[in-house]
């Protein structure tokens, strides 16, 4: 029997397995990280996500793509980051501290007990999450509506007050990136992360606020003229 390999499996995502991206892969799945990529799951801006397999159970992979990343736009938003101050605007450089960011945000938010998937591994370009749900990934909100949806409300502004609380916010929040497990919520895709101290921290919690607030205004639980400042300063702890 031959046994294909991923690049052969998924040849329609182009830009993904390059030669440097497969090195990085090879040395995730020899450090027992993750064993084999089943199945793509998203395609993003910057990055495709997998399902694989680790053991007998099943783990997320998500991949930048170092040729086409948009990485212009990735530096409008580190380069705010305290944290990245020293980066130049070279595109190798850039994209990887992006993911670098993006491990260290759910290390943070997961030491704060934050409802977020487990960092298991990175290596460049590349890393590897636990999944959220049993053999497939969970919804997203936008897909699966919560059965009691101001409860679910009052658990996501939970949610971002401890992120808060742990020196971050989001960034790119919505019903898009918080997963609804169990009727409980769970928050993805932190690689717009940012600190509280950065410059445009608090445009930016004000934008996860209002993309929240869209989607429980349109599922009915939200006023129209709910007070964005009033939740703000919730979530501050003010």
């Amino acid at each position: 029997m031959t046994t294909l390999t991923h690049q052969e499996r998924f040849k329609t995502l182009k830009g993904v397995f390059d030669e440097f991206t497969n090195r990085n892969l090879f040395e995730l799945q020899s450090h027992g990280i993750v064993d084999e990529l089943v199945s793509p799951v998203k395609v993003g801006k910057e990055s495709n996500v997998f399902l694989a397999s680790k053991g007998k159970g099943k783990v997320i992979v998500k991949i930048y793509r170092i040729q086409n990343c948009d990485f212009k736009r990735m530096y409008s938003y580190i380069g705010q980051d305290p944290r990245y101050e020293y980066l130049k605007k070279k595109r190798r450089d850039i994209i990887l501290a992006w993911v670098q960011r993006e491990y260290k945000n759910l290390l943070r938010a997961e030491e704060a007990q934050v409802a977020v998937p487990q960092a298991l591994g990175r290596n460049q370009n590349i890393i590897v999450e636990t999944l959220i749900g049993k053999e497939l990934p969970a919804p997203a909100l936008k897909d699966t509506y919560p059965a009691k949806p101001a409860q679910f409300l009052n658990l996501v502004l939970a949610e971002m007050r401890k992120l808060y609380q742990a020196g971050l916010i989001h960034g790119d929040l919505s019903a898009f990136n918080i997963l609804n497990w169990q009727e409980r919520p769970y928050l993805i895709d932190f690689s717009q992360a940012t600190l509280v101290k950065t410059p445009n921290a608090e445009q930016l919690l004000e934008r996860d606020i209002r993309n929240v607030l869209q989607f429980f205004r349109k599922v009915g639980v939200v006023e129209v003229n709910a007070d964005v400042e009033k939740i703000k300063q919730k979530i501050k702890n003010e």
